[in-house]
C-alpha cells in the first residue's frame, strides 16, 4: 500500500507512479488517438455530406449517463471489498492485542508465553500469505513435526488455531489454566477464524461474472464508436476528447479491479505485511518481555 499525503495536490497530479492508471493504459491511449484521428480523416474527406452524425451527441450524452451509474456501482462495491478487509484486519489486530494480554495475566512461565507468541505470529503470516499464493511453510519457523503435519494440511490458518486450542487445553489439563480461562480465550480465538473466513469469502467471490462481462462489453463498444459522435462537430480534435473520455472510463473500471482484491502486493491493496509485521511485535511485547 502506498503511503502518501492526501493534500499535496501537485505531487499527487505530476506523479506517475506505476499504480497510476495513466501508465498502465498508455499504449492503449495511444491507439485510441490514432483510431479517432482515423475516424476523422475518413469523415472529412471521404464522407462530408454525411450530417446525420451530428445528432449522435445526444444518444451518447445519454448513454454517458446511464455508463457513469454503471462505473459508481462497480468503484463502490470493489471499494466495499476493500475496506471490510481492512476493518477485517484490523479486528484482527484487537484479537491478537487482547489474546495477548490475557495469556500474559494467566501463564506464569515465560516459556509459555513464548511459544502462544510464536504461534501467534505463525498464524497471523500464515493468514497474509494464504490470502495470495499459499503459505510458504519452509520460510516461517516451523518445527520440523508441525512441517511435517502442514503437508497433509489442507488449510494451515486453521491448523494452527487448532494447536494453539490444544496447547490450551493442555495447560487446563495440568492446572496452570483454569476452565473459565478458556471461555475467555475463546472469544479472541473465534475472532481469528472469523477474520480470516471474512477475507476468504471477499477473496473468492468476485462480482457476477455476468455483470462484469456486460459493464467491460459496455464500456468497450461505446468508447470505440465515440468517434463517430465527435467528428462532425470537432474534426480532428476529436481525437483528444474522446481519448480522455476513453481514459476516464477505462481507468474506473481498471481501479475497480485492482482493489476488489485487496490482500495482494499490489501498490492499492491492503498493507497486510506491515499489519501481520505489526500484530508479531504486539505479541512479543506482551508476552516476551525483555
Amino acid at each position: 500500500m502506498i503511503d502518501y499525503n492526501p493534500r499535496n495536490w501537485l505531487t499527487l497530479i505530476f506523479a506517475l507512479h506505476k499504480s497510476d492508471t495513466l501508465r498502465m493504459l498508455w499504449k492503449e491511449l495511444i491507439y485510441m488517438g490514432i483510431f479517432t484521428l482515423l475516424i476523422a480523416f475518413l469523415k472529412i474527406h471521404f464522407f462530408p455530406k454525411v450530417d446525420y452524425l451530428d445528432k449522435l451527441i445526444a444518444v451518447y450524452s445519454l448513454i454517458g449517463f446511464v455508463i457513469s451509474l454503471l462505473l459508481v456501482f462497480r468503484t463502490n462495491t470493489a471499494y466495499d471489498r476493500w475496506w471490510e478487509g481492512r476493518r477485517k484486519w484490523g479486528e484482527l489486530v484487537n484479537d491478537t492485542r487482547n489474546f495477548s494480554i490475557k495469556l500474559n495475566a494467566m501463564l506464569a512461565k515465560s516459556e509459555d508465553k513464548a511459544e502462544f507468541a510464536r504461534l501467534i505470529h505463525l498464524f497471523v503470516f500464515s493468514m497474509k500469505e494464504h490470502l495470495r499464493k499459499g503459505v510458504p511453510v519452509e520460510e516461517l519457523p516451523f518445527t520440523p513435526k508441525e512441517k511435517y503435519l502442514l503437508n497433509s494440511s489442507k488449510h494451515i490458518p486453521t491448523c494452527i488455531v487448532g494447536w494453539i486450542y490444544t496447547k490450551i487445553h493442555e495447560h487446563v489439563k495440568t492446572g496452570e489454566l483454569y476452565k473459565e480461562d478458556l471461555i475467555v480465550l475463546d472469544k479472541n480465538l473465534n475472532g481469528f477464524l472469523e477474520a480470516c473466513g471474512a477475507c476468504e469469502r471477499i477473496k473468492n467471490t468476485p462480482i457476477p461474472f455476468s455483470y462484469s462481462l456486460f459493464i467491460k462489453k459496455f464500456i468497450f463498444i461505446y468508447v470505440l464508436t465515440l468517434p463517430l459522435a465527435f467528428v462532425s462537430v470537432f474534426g480532428y480534435l476529436s481525437a483528444l476528447i474522446a481519448t480522455f473520455v476513453f481514459y476516464v472510463l477505462v481507468s474506473m473500471e481498471v481501479l475497480a479491479e485492482e482493489i476488489e482484491d485487496p490482500f495482494g502486493d499490489d501498490d492499492n491493496d491492503l498493507p497486510t505485511d506491515q499489519l501481520s509485521q505489526k500484530m508479531k511485535e504486539i505479541s512479543e511485547s506482551i508476552l516476551i518481555q525483555k
